[in-house]
């Protein structure tokens, strides 16, 4: 069985973060230490005590909680995020995607009194995600200055 890192070159300059206790064959981050970014896969949401993952807006809160969690692991903050990527999958009752829906989660986090800081963003629409129950997936970039 690989480890997480073997086959890769090693760079002292790039620090390779593993998904906490997994064996899955992608990194949750790297950071580039002269600059300090670091990069987390995409995010994906945890259904709740019943089993339901809920609509895009609860979604894109338990994605959020998510990448809040895996930030303060590096020693980040939302604040840090200087780079969104949104994937959304069409709702069955609309079929088209609910950016109002993700809208209403992502400010929850986003441009508020106790986290001011903005960020680019993309909100792509797609056919659907590795779990047929998934509306969101999220994947940011953060950077922090020495």
């Amino acid at each position: 069985m690989m480890t997480a890192l073997s086959g890769m070159a090693h760079d002292s300059n790039i620090e390779r973060h593993p998904i906490p206790d997994s064996d899955f064959p992608i990194l949750q981050a790297v950071t580039l230490e002269n600059v300090e970014l670091t990069y987390f896969s995409g995010t994906v949401p945890r259904p709740d005590e019943e089993g339901d993952f809920g609509d895009t807006e609860a979604q894109t809160i338990s994605v959020m909680e998510r990448i809040q969690t895996a930030m303060e692991r590096r020693g980040l903050t939302l604040g840090d995020v200087v780079k969104m990527t949104v994937f959304l999958v069409p709702t069955e009752e609309t079929g088209r995607i609910d950016f109002s829906g993700f809208m209403d989660g992502y400010t929850q986090y986003f441009g508020t009194e106790e986290q001011p800081n903005l960020l680019t963003r993309s909100v792509i629409g797609v056919a659907d995600l590795a779990n047929p129950e998934w509306l969101v997936e999220i994947e940011v970039m953060a950077a922090r200055a020495r």
